[in-house]
């Protein structure tokens, strides 16, 4: 499986395979159509005041939030995070959307990571 990772503000291609929204809001300004997203998996995306706390130190705190992303998906999304690997599991390519600007150090880079080793 290849999975791969997307601003849901990019054109959507053939190539992305199943789209996967994970952002606990719809993208400000992207229409459903436009946005040709398969799965909107918002339980799986970071609690509001984890969001809050990525937005307003997005680098310099990468690490750290990061960090409590991964216990999040762990502990009280355990059960959205099987679910979605559940759905994901036997598709070639899923592609990972995601609203942020910051295309290195954002939710998208951590979920990744923590998907990986469970759809192999």
């Amino acid at each position: 499986m290849e999975l791969r990772r997307k601003r849901a503000y990019d054109t959507p291609s053939a190539e992305d395979g199943f789209r996967v929204l994970i952002d606990r809001l719809w993208p400000r300004g992207v229409s459903k159509e436009k946005a040709a997203i398969d799965l909107w998996a918002k339980d799986i995306a970071p609690s509001p005041e984890l969001r809050h706390d990525w937005h307003a130190a997005p680098d310099a705190d990468f690490e750290v939030n990061a960090e409590r992303y991964r216990a999040q998906l762990h502990n009280e999304s355990a059960e959205a995070l099987q679910a979605l690997v559940d759905e994901l599991n036997g598709r070639p390519v899923v592609t990972l959307v995601y609203a942020l600007r910051n295309t290195e150090h954002n939710h998208a880079v951590v979920l990744q990571g923590v998907l990986k080793p469970l759809l192999e």
